[in-house]
């Protein structure tokens, strides 16, 4: 009996597993769509938050750093036709593609909290590698997902593992030195 129930774990993993979109953009349009913030290194966790609940509904995680700015969207759903992407690693993220990200999530329903902590430039780099690494996530995983990505940079391994986006929000936000903005709109997802 418990072989079988061996076999059938592997068997769930290996299905769930298949869940996980790989997509892996060419060399050209990463480099094409590069973009460099002339800000300093920093970490910024993106968090959708229901408006009625305050429960969580997605997580992120922008680097800015290394060879470039870049999100980590496990698992995520918006797309934008000049963004290239590699494995939930979106590139090409220039303030006006950010606005379009947040306004995609912001909606009568939700809204986008974003916690920033400015970092070296050792740091970014570290973090960047970390989602370049971290693969494709299946659905629903996001806050665990970055929650992994955060236990591979240094100065942020013991941050406790969430499940959950409100959660990870939560722990986050109690570091030292991190500044918090909310952004808001009133459409019903109509963007």
């Amino acid at each position: 009996m418990h072989r079988m129930k061996s076999v059938l774990v592997l068997v769930s993993l290996c299905a769930l597993s298949a869940c996980a979109k790989s997509v892996y953009a060419p060399d050209i349009d990463v480099q094409k769509r590069a973009y460099v913030s002339p800000e300093r290194p920093y970490l910024e966790l993106w968090t959708m938050i229901n408006n009625k609940t305050g429960g969580g509904g997605h997580s992120s995680l922008v680097v800015n750093g290394g060879p470039q700015l870049v999100m980590y969207d496990p698992a995520g759903r918006w797309w934008h036709s000049t963004i290239p992407e590699r494995n939930d690693v979106l590139f090409g993220l220039t303030p006006k593609m950010q606005k379009r990200y947040k306004s995609w999530h912001a909606r009568d329903t939700h809204h986008v909290v974003t916690q920033r902590i400015y970092v070296s430039e050792d740091i970014a780099m570290q973090a960047y590698q970390a989602a370049l690494d971290q693969g494709a996530s299946m659905d629903a995983m996001c806050a665990s997902n970055v929650s992994a990505l955060f236990s591979k940079i240094e100065g942020f391994a013991n941050l406790p593992n969430a499940m959950f986006p409100a959660k990870l929000m939560k722990r986050f936000g109690a570091l030292p030195n991190v500044t918090t903005d909310k952004y808001y709109e009133t459409d019903v997802g109509n963007n």
